[in-house]
């Protein structure tokens, strides 16, 4: 039987904009309690009043730093607080530097490494305890193709994905008897703002969507409690021919 995601109460990490903003979209749709955060307190207020059009009344959210353990605990506490408890954990905060490791510098390194993997576990060892209170959860790692794909300039944020990765399947056999299911979805290109230059348009119709990795959430979640896919690698189907 497809587990049934409404009323249930899930958190989304740098949920603000991009991708985090489209699962929240699609979480509210689907009748779900959706708890956001991001380090940027007015795109939060922007975000927050937005979704608040969507489903008045099931969305909240905070300002936070993942980079923090406090701002990680406070979120998953007050998202417990608000909404009596926590079911579905999405762990979406990301950022990136791309440079040649001689030209990236200790503070990007450690920025990337600290948002990208640090602020997972952080949340991660905040929530599971309050998943095994309600007999189960699902917690979703958003990582990235750059997880098993090395490229030119991406120490940083190839590293914090190729971690993220280890992390999740280490975590998901930590955690899969006690009900609770680790997914961690690779999306390759993403038509949103990550990765673009200050005044670029990174529009382009052949990429990934932020709802298209939404949409993917939802369908995993709705999976029967027997069954779980626990890595999902996603593709643009028709990306740009290479000459």
């Amino acid at each position: 039987m497809a587990e049934d995601i409404r009323d249930k109460v899930a958190i989304v990490t740098g949920g603000t904009r991009g991708i985090g903003f489209s699962i929240a979209q699609r979480l509210l749709a689907e009748g779900a309690k959706v708890f956001i955060c991001g380090r940027n307190a007015g795109h939060l207020k922007a975000a927050l009043e937005a979704l608040g059009k969507q489903s008045r009344g099931n969305v909240d959210g905070v300002a936070a730093d993942m980079r923090r353990y406090e701002d990680c605990r406070k979120v998953v506490q007050s998202a417990a607080e608000k909404f009596g408890g926590v079911d579905i954990l999405i762990n979406n905060a990301g950022l990136g530097y791309f440079k040649p490791v001689d030209q990236l510098t200790p503070d990007e390194w450690d920025e990337t490494i600290e948002t990208n993997l640090s602020g997972v576990f952080y949340c991660c060892r905040e929530a599971i305890p309050l998943f095994r209170k309600r007999g189960g959860g699902y917690i979703f790692n958003i990582s990235s193709l750059a997880g098993t794909n090395p490229i030119a300039g991406g120490s940083a944020y190839n590293a914090s994905k190729f971690g993220l990765n280890g992390f999740s399947e280490a975590m998901m056999q930590d955690v899969r008897h006690d009900g609770i299911r680790v997914s961690y979805i690779m999306p390759g290109s993403v038509d949103t703002d990550f990765g673009a230059a200050p005044g670029s348009k990174p529009r382009a119709s052949w990429k990934l969507t932020g709802d298209d990795i939404a949409k993917a959430v939802v369908d995993l979640y709705k999976f029967p409690k027997t069954a779980l896919a626990s890595r999902i690698e996603m593709r643009p189907s028709q990306p740009p021919k290479k000459n």
